[in-house]
């Protein structure tokens, strides 16, 4: 044997458990991707009950398994399904113990108009399938709606372009519910707004829109995708208030606009569909009015014409009563003979029949009728006795029947069976008083968050001047003085000293 033996090939290499060599080569998967933007095809997805969402991202040769923990979940911008290409950002990662590398996704956007367009498809057939797009479900707008609601973002020209159109064609109350018109908050502040405002009590303090206006200006497809969501599409379909979609340009389509009552091509075009022109429905109402009275003038006139038409058909006023006259002459002539004539056979008839009563005839009328008086006589005493003796049992048996012990328990039994009903009742009441002081408590709380006051707390606040509130600069500049309210109170400028005053509702449109 050698003194020095051969080495062994790859003796000199280190040796490594599996915990090492795991957490080697985590820690190189994420020291040298770390942050990665990769693209390709949603295969399997699955919401566990954890919360967390796991799938997969597939291309024509190999799978990688992603998945965002529950509280990554809400940030995601678009929740991934099956079929669907997108781009997903995050960071690489492994796990130790199934030698495993997966993606960390935190954000996932859809890769490209050809993969929204598909899947606005899908669910378009999807909801038109369950009944969401029917036209006998659409309700009709109302000819002219006392209040409308406006679901749209406070900035941009939309809101102005509105009400300016609805001043011009027929001022109306408008309410207004800012929400985001893009990105991932759009759909549930959009989808919230609309159940907002169907929660509103007709004649409440905060009166119930009779029309909805939704409206956004023109966008790419990815500006206006809020509008593509499920969420929306429902809480539309589900609305009572009848509503106009005014979502982007005339070439841009959305599910709102399948599922809405009415779509407008524009915001402009919704507020022209949801109110007449006040100028043209007086001249219409001013042509009809002319219209109908030419109308009843013409009629009475033909009605004139046709009456002295007929009076001149009718015979002369002589000629009607000659007749008559002629008729009256005659009887009146034969009325003197046939008097006399009928007092004589009278005379006759009666010289007949007063041969016939003779005073004996009449003696034996007379005993007949006493003897059968006499008869009847006395068969009445034993008839009215035998009659008031059963009278008499039938009083006897009711008296016993109507004892005072019985009645007195009638009596008990009737207060036992009031005691419970008085208790019942009182129950029923304290249950309505409850169930009533919750829901005035809730409706408090609705009153509170809607109120103008929540709005001035987050920084707005509303410029009056002269006691009429002012919105432009021009009108600004022309009051003598301005008072400025804010959430705490109001501010004075010019024309007086400056004071905090309790805060008022502003009148409609003048919070800024």
């Amino acid at each position: 044997m050698d003194l020095l033996d051969d080495p062994i090939p790859g003796s000199n290499t280190p040796e490594f458990s599996v915990s090492e060599i795991a957490g080697r080569v985590k820690k190189l998967i994420e020291g040298e991707l770390g942050w990665v933007r990769i693209k390709g095809e949603v295969g399997r997805v699955v919401l566990a009950r954890s919360g967390h969402l796991y799938f997969d991202l597939k291309d024509d040769r190999n799978v990688l398994s992603c998945m965002t923990w529950k509280g990554q979940v809400s940030g995601l911008g678009t929740m991934p399904e099956e079929g669907m290409e997108v781009v997903a950002e995050g960071r690489m990662t492994a796990s130790g113990f199934q030698s495993k590398f997966s993606l960390n996704a935190e954000r996932i956007a859809i890769a490209g108009e050809g993969a929204l367009m598909a899947l606005l498809e899908k669910r378009k057939k999807a909801l038109a399938a369950e009944g969401l797009f029917d036209a006998e479900r659409k309700k009709t707008l109302p000819y002219l709606p006392d209040v409308i609601g406006v679901v749209t973002s406070l900035q941009g020209a939309v809101i102005r372009d509105i009400l300016h159109r609805l001043r011009d064609r027929f001022p109306r109350k408008v309410l207004i519910w800012p929400v985001a018109v893009q990105g991932a908050a759009c759909a549930p502040e959009v989808a919230r707004a609309i159940a907002g405002f169907n929660a509103l009590q007709p004649g409440g303090a905060m009166p119930r829109p009779d029309l909805i206006i939704v409206a956004r200006g023109g966008g790419s497809v990815e500006d206006l995708w809020g509008f593509n969501e499920e969420a929306v599409a429902r809480g539309v379909a589900a609305s009572e208030i009848p509503l106009i979609s005014a979502v982007g340009h005339e070439t841009d389509t959305t599910l709102i606009d399948f599922a809405s009552d009415q779509r407008a091509p524009t915001p402009t075009a919704a507020a022209e569909m949801a109110v007449p022109v006040r100028h043209e429905l007086l001249a219409w109402v001013e042509q009809a009015g002319g219209r109908m009275t030419s109308s009843i003038s013409s009629g009475l006139l033909r009605r004139s014409q046709r009456m002295r038409d007929l009076t001149r058909a009718l015979p002369r006023p002589d000629a009607l009563v000659e007749g008559p006259r002629q008729r009256l002459d005659v009887l009146g002539g034969r009325l003197g003979p046939a008097l006399i004539s009928g007092v004589q056979r009278r005379r006759v008839r009666l010289s007949d029949v007063s041969g016939s009563l003779r005073p004996a005839m009449l003696g034996r009328q007379l005993r007949a009728e006493s003897q059968r008086l006499d008869a009847m006589s006395d068969r009445l005493a034993p008839a009215l006795g035998r009659i008031t003796a059963h009278r008499r049992e039938q009083l006897e048996a009711r008296s016993a029947r109507f004892a005072p012990r019985l009645l007195m328990q009638d009596v008990e039994q009737a207060k036992v069976r009031l005691g419970t009903v008085s208790s019942r009742l009182q129950a029923v009441g304290t249950r309505q008083i409850t169930e009533l002081r919750a829901r005035l408590e809730a409706m408090d709380r609705l009153r509170e968050t809607l109120s103008y006051k929540a709005t001035l707390a987050r920084g707005y606040a509303v410029v009056r001047g002269g006691g009429e509130i002012v919105t432009t600069k021009a009108d600004a500049e022309a009051a003598s003085g301005l008072e400025i309210e804010f959430s705490d109170g109001k501010l004075k400028l010019g024309g007086g000293a400056t004071k905090k005053a309790k805060a008022k509702p502003p009148e409609q449109g003048s919070l800024f």
